[in-house]
């Protein structure tokens, strides 16, 4: 017995055959390699450039008084014996930076927390809660984002010295407290608008109070963007002197408006303004490396659903 293959072969229309992707040629695969490695040759010389000054700094502030005026800080590169910690054995002793140091935590950590709790009570409340005029107290807000601080210096160091506080630590805080609070609320509200709202309403439908719902609904989704927003608001108050030369003394000033000071004899202060300097940057980039995930995560939220 013979068996016929009456198996039909599969019919496809005519120029409807899958064709694959092209293979590359060799020219586009090596334009592609040479692209790879040009960007990350061209991104490491850009960081290494910005990493530049860090590191003369670092250097300097190892290095005497001495040697930091006869030759560069480069030299130390070649001669490591140049290279010693009595600068910070120094600072340590240095009652003058060692205050500045204390006084900028004193300003900068209430500073920060008040920002993100006002501004979270705040955003939750433009975001989330219905009243009369919300939308126009939102648009003052972001306004108020644009305005200079140098425009409410002098209003604020009227108001300030009616107030008492004037040359104190509670009015530089209170300085950057109201200039903080616009953009926090701007961040946030738009954060918090990006929870869905059958969560909320599901909360609210379970008795729980705007506060319970803001306190265990809220806050735990929004723990990125608040860590961003600490971190945005604690490098600007540690890093400002604009506001400290104006509204702080020399007994109260922050850790900016002693190096400052410390500038009018730059030959001879460099052991001073060195390691002083070096210890002020220090401290804002461990803040922002440990909550370096937080920060990104709070950056990217709501670019992608």
């Amino acid at each position: 017995m013979t068996f016929v293959d009456t198996r039909v072969p599969e019919l496809r229309p005519a120029g409807t055959t899958p064709v694959g992707p092209p293979k590359p040629s060799l020219g586009t695969r090596l334009a592609r390699r040479l692209g790879g490695v040009a960007s990350q040759v061209a991104l490491l010389t850009i960081t290494l450039i910005w990493m530049l000054p860090t590191l003369g700094l670092a250097i300097a502030s190892l290095r005497s008084t001495a040697d930091n005026s006869a030759t560069g800080w480069w030299t130390a590169l070649t001669r490591p014996s140049q290279l010693t910690v009595d600068n910070y054995v120094a600072l340590l002793g240095n009652e003058t930076i060692l205050r500045s140091l204390w006084n900028t935590v004193l300003i900068t950590v209430p500073a920060t927390v008040l920002v993100v709790v006002i501004g979270s009570f705040a955003a939750y409340a433009l975001a989330w809660l219905e009243f009369r005029g919300r939308d126009w107290l939102f648009v003052v807000l972001v306004a108020l984002i644009v305005v200079p601080v140098q425009v409410a210096i002098i209003p604020n160091a009227r108001l300030f010295g009616l107030l008492g506080i004037y040359g104190h630590v509670a009015g530089v805080v209170a300085f950057h407290v109201a200039f903080g609070l616009p953009l926090a609320v701007f961040l946030l509200r738009n954060f918090f608008r990006q929870i869905p709202r059958d969560l909320i309403e599901a909360a609210r439908l379970d008795g729980g109070t705007e506060a319970a719902v803001f306190r265990r609904v809220v806050l735990p989704l929004s723990g990125p963007a608040i860590a961003s927003l600490a971190i945005f608001q604690f490098l600007w108050v540690w890093n400002d002197l604009l506001v400290a030369l104006v509204f702080a003394t020399s007994e109260n000033a922050p850790i900016t408006y002693a190096l400052r000071e410390q500038m009018r004899a730059f030959s001879s202060n460099i052991d001073v303004i060195g390691p002083g300097a070096f210890v002020s940057m220090t401290v804002p980039l461990i803040v922002f490396f440990a909550f370096q995930r937080y920060f990104v995560h709070g950056v990217l939220a709501g670019s992608t659903k």
